[in-house]
């Protein structure tokens, strides 16, 4: 916890940014592959910042997020908590990880995300999303390694555990 002392400028910092990718607008043709950016974030503060992060600010986070995407209350909150749930499950574990078996646990969870996305849209009656929608995963995956290193280097200065 001291190596955060005088960085507590990262989470909100990295909260907000996340959560304006989330709503910049893209062309129609790449919209469907936007990763979802503050998952990312939500994995790396609970891999990072254990004693900080936990299911009640994921479920928070959620909600705020619910509120600024215009989603159905509750559907960012409980996408998120599960993430953090099953991330502080196998913690230890992952924190140990070389960066590209990381991105790959991310990407499943990250696929699994989109899996209870489109049964909450089933479920709703809404349209089914284009198959496109289902790479957003993988770009997640594919931003994992470079996101947790800068994300590191800015909260710790470093790589070094």
């Amino acid at each position: 916890m001291s190596r955060w002392r005088g960085r507590g400028w990262v989470v909100p910092l990295c909260v907000l940014v996340a959560t304006v990718l989330g709503v910049v607008p893209l062309p129609e043709a790449v919209q469907p592959l936007r990763p979802f950016w503050l998952a990312l974030i939500v994995a790396w503060m609970v891999i990072e910042l254990p004693e900080r992060f936990g299911i009640g600010r994921a479920f928070l986070l959620g909600l705020l997020a619910d509120m600024v995407y215009g989603s159905l209350l509750g559907e960012h909150a409980l996408r998120l908590v599960l993430l953090t749930f099953v991330l502080q499950h196998f913690r230890a574990r992952m924190r140990f990880f070389p960066l590209l078996q990381q991105a790959m646990v991310i990407g499943v969870l990250l696929f699994a995300d989109r899996g209870l996305t489109a049964l909450l849209h089933l479920v709703l009656g809404q349209a089914a999303q284009p198959w496109l929608w289902w790479g957003a995963p993988l770009v997640g995956m594919l931003l994992w390694p470079p996101l947790f290193v800068l994300l590191d280097r800015l909260g710790h200065g470093r790589r070094g555990r």
